[in-house]
C-alpha cells in the first residue's frame, strides 16, 4: 500500500459530464491505499482461503428479478462484445452481452481462464465481492473523495492524473480506448482489453491504474451530482461520503428492477474520445451493486486512524 497525505482539493468538474458537478473543495484525512487494483492472483488467494463464491457464480433468484428472462437467471456476468457493425451509442446493450458461466475465473465465459493474466486486475466482481475481499484483508473500499484525491497524484486542477494532455509527447499514460468505440479498437497503447496492473507509469503518489484499465468500486452511494455543504460550494467538508442509499436507486441494464448503485471511479479500457471520456480523476459512474462486468474491479484503503488501532 501507499500512504497518501491528507489535504484539501477541488473535487469534481464543472466542465464535463453533469454528474461531476458542482466542483467544490473537500478535505480528506491521510490514508493508505493499494498501489494497484486487486489482481487475479490476489483474489484467487482470497477465494482459496475463504471459499468465497462471487455473485456472478450464483444463479439469481427469480423472486428478486420479476419478469427477467429465464436465460438471465443463471450464473454469469456481462462481457464486452464488440459489435460487427455501427451501433447507436445510446444503447449500451449493443456491446454488452450476458454470458452464462462468465466470472472472475473465466472472464470471457466458458473456455476462457486467467492463466497468463494473474497480474491483471480481477473483474466480474460485484460490490459485495469487493467488500468481502477488503474485510478479509483487514481493509475497506475507498470513498469517492479518497479515490479522486489519490488519483490526482498531487496535481491540483489538472485534467488528467498526469497533467493536462491525454497523451503527452504521444505517449499513452493509461489503458484506454483508441479508435472509434465500440467497433474500432486500434490498440495503440498495446492492449485490447485489460493490462497488467503496472503496465503504465504511476502517478505522483506512486499509484498505478488510478485511471483506465478497469473501473473501481468505491464505498459511496451514487447520486447524479455532488452534494454541497449546507447548499454552498464554498465549504470544504471533511471526509465526505456522498449520497444516502435511498437516493441511489436506478434501473439496471437488463431489467426494470430498481437496484441501489455505488460510485465507480477511474474509467476503464473502454473509455474512448468519442464515447465515455471518463479517463479523468473527476469522472464518476453509477453501478448497480448486483452487477458485475468484464471492466470493473477494485482496490482497498485503510484510514490512518484505523491503522493506528
Amino acid at each position: 500500500m501507499q500512504y497518501v497525505p491528507g489535504g484539501t482539493f477541488v473535487m469534481g468538474s464543472d466542465g464535463h459530464y453533469p454528474e461531476e458537478a458542482p466542483a467544490r473543495r473537500v478535505t480528506v484525512e491521510g490514508f493508505w491505499i493499494d498501489q494497484t487494483p486487486v489482481t487475479n492472483r490476489q483474489f484467487r488467494a482470497f477465494v482459496e482461503a475463504t471459499a468465497h463464491v462471487t455473485l456472478a457464480e450464483i444463479a439469481p433468484r427469480a423472486e428478486d428479478y420479476l419478469g427477467a428472462l429465464p436465460e438471465l437467471l443463471q450464473p454469469g456476468s456481462l462481457v464486452f462484445a464488440p459489435p460487427p457493425r455501427p451501433v447507436d451509442l445510446e444503447d449500451p446493450l449493443s456491446w454488452w452481452e450476458f454470458r452464462s458461466g462468465a466470472s472472475w475465473r473465466r472472464p470471457y465465459g466458458p473456455g476462457s481462464s486467467i492463466v497468463g493474466c494473474e497480474d491483471h486486475p480481477v473483474v466480474h466482481v460485484a460490490y459485495s465481492d469487493a467488500v468481502a475481499y477488503a474485510a478479509w484483508a483487514g481493509k475497506a473500499l475507498p470513498t469517492e473523495a479518497e479515490f479522486e484525491y489519490a488519483a490526482r497524484g498531487g496535481l491540483e486542477g489538472a485534467e488528467y492524473a498526469w497533467g493536462d494532455e491525454l497523451t503527452p509527447r504521444g505517449g499513452h499514460m493509461a489503458n484506454t480506448w483508441q479508435g472509434k468505440f465500440p467497433g474500432e479498437n486500434l490498440c495503440e497503447d498495446g492492449y485490447e482489453r485489460t493490462s497488467p496492473v503496472r503496465a503504465f507509469p504511476p502517478n505522483g503518489y506512486g499509484l498505478y491504474d488510478m485511471i483506465g484499465n478497469v473501473w473501481e468500486w468505491t464505498a459511496d452511494w451514487y447520486a447524479p451530482g455532488h452534494a454541497t455543504e449546507a447548499g454552498r460550494a464554498c465549504c470544504a467538508p471533511l471526509n465526505p461520503t456522498g449520497a444516502k442509499e435511498e437516493d441511489s436507486y436506478g434501473l439496471t441494464a437488463l431489467s426494470e428492477i430498481r437496484i441501489p448503485r455505488k460510485v465507480l471511479k477511474g474509467g476503464s479500457h473502454l473509455c474512448a474520445p468519442n464515447y465515455c471520456r471518463r479517463y479523468r480523476p473527476a469522472a464518476r459512474h453509477p453501478q448497480p451493486i448486483d452487477t458485475s462486468t468484464s471492466h470493473v474491479g477494485f482496490r482497498c484503503a485503510v484510514r490512518a486512524g484505523d491503522a493506528a488501532d
